[in-house]
């Protein structure tokens, strides 16, 4: 076996039922599980339609780069999404994949470049993060290297604190926008701040914009569009990863893109052509529809947006809560260790939300993640005040 593969962290999920073990819940209380970022509204109606209708195409091998009409309507909803160029993305830009988690652990194995310095890559990441980035850094045998997110810098990294040497052993950045679990949103000369670090130190931004679709008021700015203000037409050293699972609640379908510098992206297909995770001709075309809608899309920012300004009043009662940018988590801080918090509401209230230890790893004599908990607000509204009531009966009853 890859002896990498004994560095990989047990997954938050994995430690979350080993702290749930043993432990009964009262049983006239229904659970609730908002630990979890799997949405629970209803995915489009056209597109499961779509994916019906076209299951004889599963006799098919399909095109690892995904078809040509769905690397179109990709190029074209990125265009109109980040304000670009009319026919600036062209379709040699943009790969179909098999849901984002997959892509983004790919990325670090095809691009990491052990002949390009005599020491070890580096691999940053915000911290905490999506665990994807550190299992990708280390098993391409990459150095993982964290950036601690908190109130003092909006929860963004802290790209003043890098060190120099750690820019030139840097060659791949993932860059959560809006982030999980901490729902910031990077503003537009953050973004080209970092853009302009990838030009000077020669490293890749893996910006993840899975939950860019998840907003409140005005769409978060993307990576694609800050290179656009600086002259950055091609996207150079930069791809994205977009996502349906978020967007359009159809996380099963596993349907996402990647975009971005047609020099990176034409390698990263023939990687992939070897890795072997093309995505059924069904799905891409059900993948097109979903594209191609935006009013479904509408309907769902509003159904979070209703819950945030429904649980966020309750929750103030007992916690010292904060709204976030955009995504569906609340990054909620408690008074007490966040795997005890966790622990005992779920003993007495029968809520699960997932430890912000479990997230993040200790960098500069800190965890970020200790004394959190994130709560994605993905059960029905009714469910989601419920739990918010429950958390608060189970703060002023025994916090």
């Amino acid at each position: 076996m890859n002896p990498n593969i004994e560095s990989l962290h047990s997954y938050p999920f994995q430690k979350l039922a080993k702290l749930k073990e043993g432990i009964t819940p009262p049983a006239e209380l229904n659970p609730i599980f908002l630990s979890i970022g799997e949405p629970k509204h209803a995915p489009p109606k056209f597109a499961l339609e779509t994916l019906k209708n076209n299951l004889a195409f599963l006799s098919n091998y399909p095109v690892t780069s995904g078809t040509p009409e769905l690397r179109e309507t990709a190029a074209r909803w990125c265009e109109k999404r980040y304000r670009l160029n009319e026919s600036q993305v062209s379709v040699d830009q943009v790969l179909s994949v098999n849901g984002t988690r997959e892509a983004l652990f790919s990325i670090a194995q095809a691009v990491i470049d052990h002949g390009k310095t005599t020491e070890k890559p580096v691999v940053i990441s915000p911290n905490p993060f999506y665990q994807i980035y550190e299992g990708a850094a280390l098993l391409a045998n990459a150095e993982p290297y964290y950036l601690n997110c908190d109130r003092d810098n909006h929860f963004l990294p802290d790209l003043n604190s890098v060190p120099d040497d750690i820019w030139e052993r840097c060659q791949l950045f993932y860059f959560c926008n809006p982030g999980n679990p901490t729902g910031s949103v990077a503003p537009l000369d953050y973004l080209q701040q970092l853009i302009k670090l990838s030009e000077k130190h020669d490293f890749i931004i893996a910006s993840d914009e899975c939950y860019s679709e998840i907003y409140f008021d005005e769409p978060p700015v993307g990576i694609l569009e800050a290179c656009n203000t600086l002259g950055n037409t091609e996207f150079k050293r930069c791809i994205v990863f977009q996502s349906l699972s978020k967007r359009s609640n159809l996380p099963g379908l596993r349907s996402g893109f990647v975009v971005g510098d047609k020099q990176l992206i034409s390698s990263y297909l023939k990687y992939r052509t070897y890795h072997g995770c093309a995505m059924p001709v069904p799905s891409q075309l059900a993948s097109i529809d979903a594209w191609n809608d935006e009013r479904h899309v509408e309907a769902n920012r509003k159904a979070y947006k209703e819950k945030f300004d429904k649980v966020i009043p309750i929750l103030k009662q007992a916690f010292d809560v904060i709204k976030p940018d955009a995504a569906f988590f609340l990054w909620l801080p408690v008074p007490i260790d966040e795997e005890t918090f966790t622990r005992e509401l779920f003993a007495k209230q029968n809520v699960t939300v997932l430890p912000g230890s479990y997230l993040a790893r200790d960098s500069k004599g800190q965890n970020p993640g200790k004394n959190f908990v994130r709560i994605a607000l993905v059960a029905e509204l009714d469910e989601c005040i419920e739990a918010a009531n429950r958390l608060v009966e189970f703060a002023q009853e025994h916090l």
